[in-house]
């Protein structure tokens, strides 16, 4: 990805990895809006905290992910960045 680093490198400092990397994503079954909220907010509160998180963001905008959180953004967050 350019100008994302290396995936890898900036990855193993994420403050997402281990057990709470659920909350950055939709659990399987669905959610309902104010679950999907909270959760997004609890995700977003970890990224605050989060060494990489620019690195994070600009791997998610250069990729055009649309799924989870990533960089402190959800998916409408960064479709409004990307133009999409």
């Amino acid at each position: 990805m350019p100008g994302a680093g290396n995936f890898r490198e900036w990855q193993a400092k994420a403050a997402c990895r281990g057990p709470q990397a659920a909350v950055f994503y939709p659990p399987g079954g669905g959610e309902r809006r104010d679950e999907k909220r909270a959760r997004e907010l609890r995700a977003k509160a970890i990224c605050e905290h989060c060494v990489v998180v620019g690195r994070c963001l600009k791997f998610a905008v250069d990729s055009g992910e649309f799924h989870g959180i990533w960089g402190g953004t959800n998916e409408s967050e960064r479709r409004v960045m990307i133009g999409a």
